[in-house]
């Protein structure tokens, strides 16, 4: 029997080959994404060791909220400096101070952002706790002097000695006296650095001299870093803390792994395995279209001796011989498809770290071990259903696909299609319970696959209908072959129906997301004209702007909307900050009670859902911690209903700049002045706003159609990914096709001999191909729609005002 499943794979070398592909491009989607996030984990943690790892200790103040490091926050009295430096254990002390600040290229546009941070601090003299080395010019001395990454300096075709702008977020003009590398890189990733003198950066970043956000600390010769940590902590002031540099990195991955990393692996393995599950059906489909055409031979190895045993190891050591061959090559070409993700992430602006591919053993491991299995289990049911076949149809001609389906089957997809159902309903009543949606639509996918064999019949003879008007004969008898044939009709089509349905499914979501944000922007936003930070990555703009253009007599009165987090209850809870006042007719979000635009002093506005989630109710205290450290009592005074522009909650501006080191507004809304047109109004905005380092203004049509780029973004890269699973459900409809004319070489050579042409046989099986390929669709279509209904409907609670949307 051995020898006989090495024939047979010489003789159906051809056949499996196409089979071998869909399972190594399954793999290598596989290995791909593994390798890419090993990638870009070893690439953060080189990084990281480069960016923090300079210093044995850190101290820094001890407030812990999921802020973003871009912007200065809680500060340190920059005289701990000396003190520290008395210490034996200390050989050197470094002040740090690092915040927000925004380059401006040598064509007026703002460098950086969109993701990555655009940083700005101070230069830090000693070399051996400064990972920047400069490679041009010197160290800035100077208030407007400053050091540059060489990145930055590329992107922005900025050279020594020019001026430049740099928004820290109120405009500073500048003089670029030094080029920087980053560990011998051009910088920290896609990230933008400007380093100005020490009292430079705290005139412009930070605006308190003397204070700090850091100070950095080498070990004396001999002193490690847990000794140097133990001498440092007696001398902690209230509200410090410090880390050692080994604990700093690897707190920076775990929060580069928890907020970005992980979500990334996941998003790319949830691909992977749509891959592998549509290949699984063209495999299982190969599989059973071979063993049908070997009736008569497996019949024979039955009569003379064979057992079913037998049989069942024979095809599935044909299976095996595909899976191995295929998932190496797999892995190999894994490799390459890796670094060609890499690249697409940078092409569709998902900048991310450079360096080259970190390959780990598991990769090899784990994605062939994947591709075997896979293989193995899709070839098991056409291995049991040989095994079946008697000695005597080695006697006969044996019709490979007389029923559509039995009744144990219809029974079993019966019963996965209404426990899928169930479960999708049960996951959407409930609400927020993605994990019950997507054990539901895997039993909703499974059982439309397993109930296609009864629908193909009907279906294949109503879209069938219209072919022998159009096609004559070839057309009546492609829709004769779809319609007796049900079982491989639907066993085809099952591939492209998931690939359409896993599309269909992301494209309603990302249609719904958009057309929420459409709505939630448009109901409350209601300036003539808006002025946007960076939409992904922090703001960008000065809080100096707000005022000097509701000084215009083209605009009637302007807000800023600035956005942070504080702590109630030990809570991180994300805020947005604006004068309340102000903001009546330019930010109205539906108020379920009390009024935005009425919150007396000391008052704040609290989401629905965050009310919800914490139970509070108007007129509840609580005690908001904000990123000094300080905290302050305050009331609710009203709650306002979910939306996408403002946070969990509103605080008071004069409160938020209060405990702010570094205040950047992220959003400004302007009401025009009566009589004032739009464009006319636009004009006087853009020159007022042109010493701010001059800012983008919209009006709030462009603002919304701004606002929801970045889903379109993403929903491209999503279209890229899933045409893997795409290209392998045609491979797998060409490839059943291709193995189902062998089933019918006798019925296409009486075809020919009672005068019918090369042309019309090809015909016929091309209008074939096209009714499968439309029964396919239209099930993932419908099968997507459904699916799509349920995720948005099931994750409506946790984002908010998400409404189901059909992207026609």
């Amino acid at each position: 029997m051995l020898r006989v499943t090495f024939a047979s794979v010489r003789a159906h070398g051809r056949r499996l080959f196409s089979t071998s592909l869909a399972v190594c491009l399954g793999v290598a989607f596989l290995a791909g994404t593994m390798i890419l996030g090993d990638t870009f984990r070893a690439n953060f943690d080189r990084l990281f060791q480069s960016a923090l790892g300079q210093a044995d200790a850190v101290v820094r103040s001890a407030t812990d909220l999921d802020t973003d490091g871009e912007f200065a926050q809680g500060l340190l009295d920059g005289a701990l400096a000396d003190d520290l430096a008395a210490l034996p254990e200390v050989g050197a002390v470094a002040p740090q101070i690092e915040g927000f600040g925004q380059l401006t290229g040598a064509d007026g546009e703002k460098l950086g952002g969109e993701g990555p941070p655009t940083l700005a601090g101070n230069w830090i003299d000693d070399p051996e706790l400064n990972p920047y080395e400069l490679v041009a010019g010197r160290a800035p001395d100077a208030h407007d002097e400053v050091v540059i990454n060489r990145g930055a300096a590329m992107d922005g075709d900025l050279q020594l000695g020019e001026r430049t702008m740099v928004a820290t977020p109120e405009p500073v003009d500048v003089e670029i006296v030094g080029i920087a590398t980053f560990g011998g890189e051009d910088g920290l990733g896609p990230t933008t650095f400007t380093a100005f003198s020490l009292q430079g950066a705290e005139a412009h970043i930070t605006g308190r001299p003397g204070e700090v956000t850091a100070l950095l600390v080498g070990a004396a010769s001999g002193v490690s870093e847990p000794e140097l940590v133990e001498a440092i902590t007696p001398m902690l002031p209230d509200g410090g803390e410090v880390i050692s540099g080994d604990d700093l990195v690897a707190e920076a991955n775990e929060t580069i792994d928890e907020d970005f990393l992980g979500f990334l692996r996941t998003f790319l393995l949830v691909f992977a395995a749509v891959a592998l599950l549509v290949a699984t059906f063209s495999i299982a489909n190969t599989f059973a279209v071979l063993a049908a055409q070997r009736v008569r031979s497996v019949a024979l190895l039955r009569a003379v001796g064979a057992s079913r045993r037998q049989v069942v190891a024979s095809v599935l050591g044909e299976a095996l011989f595909v899976g191995v061959v295929a998932s190496l090559a797999g892995v190999a070409v894994g490799i390459g498809l890796a670094q060609g993700l890499k690249a697409l992430f940078d092409a569709f602006g998902f900048a991310l770290p450079a360096g080259g591919l970190t390959i780990l053993p598991a990769t090899f491991v784990i994605a062939p071990a994947v591709g075997i299995l896979v293989t193995l289990f899709a070839g098991l049911a056409p291995a049991l259903r040989s095994s079946r076949v008697r000695p005597l149809a080695a006697l006969r001609d044996v019709d490979t696909d007389r029923s559509a389906t039995s009744w144990p089957r219809l029974a079993v997809g019966v019963l996965c299609l209404a426990a899928g159902v169930a479960a999708v309903l049960a996951a959407v009543s409930n609400g927020d319970a993605l994990a019950l949606a997507g054990l539901g639509a895997l039993l909703t996918s499974l059982g439309t696959v397993v109930i296609g064999p009864l629908v193909a019949r009907p279906a294949g003879a109503v879209l069938g209908a219209p072919l022998p008007r159009i096609r004559g004969l070839a057309g009546l008898l492609a829709r004769r072959n779809v319609v007796r044939a049900p079982r491989r009709t639907a066993a085809t089509a099952s591939a492209l129906m998931l690939g359409i349905g896993v599309v269909t499914m992301f494209t309603a979501f990302a249609g719904s997301l958009k057309a929420s944000l459409d709505d939630s922007v448009n109901d409350v936003v209601r300036g003539d004209l808006m002025i946007a930070g960076s939409q992904f990555g922090g703001g960008g703009l000065s809080p100096g702007l707000t005022p000097a253009l509701a000084d215009l007599d083209e605009v009637d009165r302007a807000v800023g909307l600035a956005v942070g987090p504080v702590a109630v209850d030990n809570r991180t809870l994300q805020v947005s900050a604006l004068d309340p006042a102000s903001s009546d007719g330019l930010l109205e979000p539906a108020m379920l009670e009390g009024d935005l635009a009425r919150l007396a002093p000391g008052q704040v506005a609290v989401a629905e859902s965050a009310a919800d989630d914490r139970g509070w109710s108007v007129g509840d205290e609580l005690p908001f911690r904000f990123p000094d450290g300080e905290s302050e009592l305050l009331t609710i005074g009203a709650v306002y209903e979910d939306v996408v522009v403002l946070q969990d909650a509103v605080v008071p501006r004069d409160v938020w700049v209060r405990h702010n080191v570094q205040v950047v507004d992220t959003l400004v809304s302007i009401g025009l002045a009566d009589g004032v047109g739009v464009a006319e109004g636009q004009r006087a905005v853009e020159a007022a706003a042109a010493p701010f380092a001059p800012p983008d203004v919209q009006t709030r049509a462009e603002f919304v159609e701004e606002s929801t780029a970045m889903i379109d973004q993403m929903l491209g890269l999503v279209y890229v990914m899933l045409a893997l699973a795409i290209v392998i459900a045609l491979m797998g409809i060409a490839n059943t096709l291709s193995l189902s004319i062998y089933e019918r070489i006798r019925e296409l050579g009486l075809l020919r001999a009672v005068g019918a042409t090369q042309a019309q046989v090809r015909s016929t099986v091309r209008w074939e191909a096209v009714l499968i390929a439309v029964f396919g669709t239209l099930g993932g279509l419908l099968l997507g729609i459904f699916l799509g209904w349920a995720l948005v409907t099931s994750a409506a609670e946790a984002l908010t005002a998400l409404t189901f949307t059909v992207p026609v």
